[in-house]
């Protein structure tokens, strides 16, 4: 591989890593509020992204659709924590999961029978050409990596410097303790679903205009993300960005050196690998228990 292939390889690679990151931000907060991996979250990403489509053919301007299906994700991942995650959170394991795959399956399913399973193309809001002169990486590669690290840098301040932020790390670390201090854990919970929702949004949007729209297109992500934050650590949000960069990363490399085929395989190979060698992650805590 020459120089040039290669860092053309890494800088494509860092610009799927973003969306992986996106997502598997996402599956990480879910996990810190149920300790369970949401099966549907690329599926409610999906959605969302038809929703944006909706309202570009209907003549909303590119950036107000984009803000507007942010917005809608957000009120539909809250709505699906208080409708339906919220009656079964003292439910056996197995009922939880349960409920996920049919959130994915209904999402899918519902996506189809609206809007049908035809591809359909799906705009960028960058130019054809590559930006500042460079043939390493395209506008719209550059433009999403730019989207995903400003998403980023919002979400960790707002975690790390408000006091709704704060809340919801106390909430998701220690739901009795903040009980005690009068934090409302339920409602804590379900902003941290409709976050998870937002960031799929854009996950989805952004990466539309590479993988066509239609019902299946995030399945190979969702793997790729669930991959990332394995990798990062299923319970640490900045190991999940700095493991989505990295599948990003090792997927490109592996489908220029191996062939395309072994792409999806690398991801499992990422998974199965790390369950052996450190279930907790780069970034992830270990957990001891006394007996």
């Amino acid at each position: 591989m020459t120089a040039d292939l290669l860092l053309r390889q890494i800088f494509s690679g860092l610009a799927s890593g973003g969306i992986y990151a996106s997502v598997a931000l996402a599956l990480v907060m879910i996990y810190q509020a149920t300790h369970l991996v949401n099966f549907a979250q690329g599926e409610l990403a999906m959605f969302s992204t038809y929703i944006a489509w909706s309202l570009i053919q209907a003549g909303l301007p590119y950036w107000a659709a984009f803000f507007a299906t942010v917005a809608i994700a957000f009120v539909l991942g809250v709505a699906i924590e208080r409708i339906v995650v919220r009656p079964v959170e003292n439910a056996p394991v197995l009922s939880v999961v349960i409920v996920f795959i049919g959130l994915l399956v209904i999402l899918n399913s519902l996506a189809g029978w609206i809007f049908g399973f035809t591809i359909k193309p799906f705009p960028s809001p960058f130019p054809e050409q590559p930006l500042f002169g460079n043939h390493y990486i395209s506008s719209h590669e550059l433009g999403s990596v730019a989207i995903t690290l400003v998403e980023l840098g919002l979400l960790f301040a707002f975690f790390r410097f408000t006091s709704l932020g704060l809340a919801m790390r106390a909430a998701a670390q220690n739901p009795e303790s903040s009980r005690l201090v009068g934090i409302r854990v339920g409602w804590m919970l379900a902003l941290g679903w409709g976050l998870a929702g937002a960031l799929g949004a854009v996950a989805g949007i952004m990466v539309a205009p590479s993988v066509f729209l239609e019902p299946n297109m995030m399945s190979g992500i969702l793997l790729y993300a669930f991959a990332a934050a394995l990798l990062g650590g299923i319970d640490s949000p900045g190991g999940a960005v700095i493991g989505g960069f990295i599948v990003g990363v090792l997927e490109n490399l592996v489908g220029a050196l191996l062939g395309t085929e072994l792409k999806l395989t690398a991801a499992l190979v990422v998974i199965i690998g790390v369950l052996v060698v450190r279930p907790s992650g780069l970034f992830g805590r270990r957990v001891v228990t006394r007996v």
